[in-house]
């Protein structure tokens, strides 16, 4: 083929593209579908290329070497596959080789697919980058970098299958044949490729989503009116093509629908009050099936208002001891003035009597805790309305403190009838804790002794040794003394009692006497030798 007619098929096919690519962005514009897009799609098809080049002569010197014009290749084919991230953006890979007696050239490339997809058509334009292969007999194979630029389309014949109309691309190529000419013609040794492709084919669509049926939403303007009072409902649709008109039919369970396409006033002249639900129903008339979807949306409609009564109810006092009665009040009106009674008293505990909108509240047998008291009010047209109040019965005042006998110790040792002994050393401990326990309580220690002592004031001595225990002797108790009284009781034995007396509680001291701790004194058990007297030095 000449090199005319290797430019003139040049300028066919980048008219071509041109054309192609004016067309896909006038479609842009007028896109309103979005069509189901496939996850996958795979191009085969045949594949017509003008190389757009030249290159080294074969047989000649290479200080004298004479460039060849690379002629189109009728025969070839082309292989597209293409993931789909979004209807928009694919990630394209694109094989294409072209070959005959002369020149083999094939293409290995991969890059971004920008789509517009309208119902029936997907129009497309993507740019490639990768491997440009190129074979001349008498020249070395060689392996250059290559650029694909162009766009096509797609009509769609099946959901899975579509057919390429046309896909024109500008294809670029960059070759390098160092030893077959001289750096001098560097032009040659280094040829670039301008060419173009066109393509057509099938399209085999892979991975549809499920396709998304039609739906409707109605809503009301005035959820809630008044018997006479109209309604405003609003119907939309969603999944429906938006190029087809809808048709949409109205109905109601109450009042008079005028339906006007998407918009329906519903007529609540003489219905009784009570809910009522619009219905609307949406359909394509251009769609054979499944093209209809339908929606509900409710009112209520109310009658003349009638007002219950209002009540509060108050007692007097609102705190009692158990089994004193308390006075309830209570006060009833009707909004719409009409005649009230108040009526039906009860009370959670104790007992209610009561005439017109005062009863008394008795709470004998009632524990502690409150007590509601609850009565109705009714109107002329038996409308009630409830309320209550509370009355709280007092939890009763606890007893007040007694002392209580803690322990008593024994005396039996004859020759020291006062001594604390071990056994009572323990017991005394157990006072001690006691007291260190509860701080606010004091200690009374009462001091007995037997008629047929001859000692004079044993019982007092046992009182009064207890207490140096606890206060000042071995054991170290470090009880405060001022929280200690002792005293002498008639028990008539050899002993000593303890008793706790809590804060607040006072020691009824019945048949005892207070020690006079000024006259009686803790004897020790082992009293200490009288100090010797140091004879004076004489004189000389």
């Amino acid at each position: 083929m000449s090199p005319f007619c290797g430019r003139r098929y040049k300028r066919v096919l980048f008219t071509s593209c041109f054309a192609a690519v004016a067309v896909f962005l006038t479609s842009a514009v007028v896109l309103a579908q979005e069509e189901t897009t496939p996850k996958v799609e795979l191009f085969t098809g045949y594949q017509w290329l003008n190389v757009g080049g030249s290159v080294p002569a074969p047989g000649h010197s290479p200080n004298a070497p004479v460039g060849q014009q690379l002629r189109d290749i009728p025969q070839g084919v082309g292989v597209t596959g293409a993931y789909n991230f979004s209807r928009w953006w694919s990630l394209e890979g694109d094989f294409g080789g072209n070959w005959d007696d002369h020149v083999n050239e094939y293409t290995a490339s991969v890059g971004p697919r920008l789509s517009w997809r309208n119902e029936g058509v997907n129009m497309f334009l993507h740019t490639l980058l990768g491997l440009n292969r190129l074979t001349v007999p008498g020249l070395p194979d060689d392996n250059g970098l290559g650029a694909i630029l162009g766009g096509g389309m797609d009509i769609k014949v099946w959901r899975p299958l579509s057919i390429r109309l046309i896909e024109a691309d500008y294809v670029w190529g960059k070759h390098h044949y160092p030893d077959v000419v001289s750096p001098v013609f560097s032009d040659l040794a280094r040829p670039t490729l301008n060419g173009a492709r066109l393509r057509s084919g099938l399209v085999w669509n892979f991975g549809f989503p499920s396709a998304t049926p039609p739906a409707a939403s109605c809503s009301v303007q005035q959820s809630e009116v008044m018997v006479g009072e109209p309604v405003t409902a609003t119907a939309s649709g969603s999944n429906f093509n938006p190029k087809h008109t809808l048709n949409y039919t109205w109905s109601s369970t109450g009042g008079k629908v005028t339906g006007k396409d998407n918009t329906a006033t519903i007529d609540t002249n003489g219905i009784a009050g009570g809910n009522y639900t619009v219905t609307a129903r949406i359909s394509d008339p251009k769609m054979k099936k499944g093209g209809e979807a339908t929606c509900t949306a409710n009112f209520t409609v109310k009658e003349p208002p009638k007002n219950p009564p209002t009540m509060s109810c108050s007692a007097n006092p609102t705190s009692v001891q158990a089994g004193t009665s308390a006075t309830v009040t209570c006060n009833c009106t009707s909004p719409d003035s009409v005649p009230v009674t108040v009526s039906n008293w009860t009370a959670s505990a104790g007992s209610i009597s009561g005439q017109g909108n005062t009863a008394t509240l008795n709470t004998t047998g009632a524990s502690a805790g409150p007590i509601t008291v609850t009565a109705t009010c009714t109107d002329s047209r038996n409308l009630t309305n409830s309320a209550t109040t509370q009355v709280t019965v007092e939890t009763p005042p606890p007893p007040p403190p007694q002392a209580s006998k803690l322990s008593q110790c024994d005396f039996p040792n004859e020759k020291k009838p006062w001594r604390v002994d071990n056994t009572c050393k323990a017991i005394l401990d157990d006072v001690a804790q006691r007291l260190q326990h509860d701080p606010d309580a004091r200690l009374v220690i009462v001091g007995n002794a037997e008629p047929t002592e001859k000692r004079q004031n044993p019982a007092a001595e046992r009182a009064v040794n207890s207490k140096a225990y606890l206060s000042d002797r071995e054991a170290k108790q470090a009880i405060d003394p001022s929280r200690i009284e002792v005293r002498t009781g008639s028990a008539g034995s050899k002993t000593a009692e303890y008793w706790v007396v809590p804060a607040g509680a006072n020691f009824a001291g019945e048949g005892t006497q207070t020690v006079d701790e000024n006259t009686v004194k803790a004897v020790p058990d082992h009293p200490a030798a009288p100090k010797k007297k140091v004879a004076k030095p004489k004189a000389q």
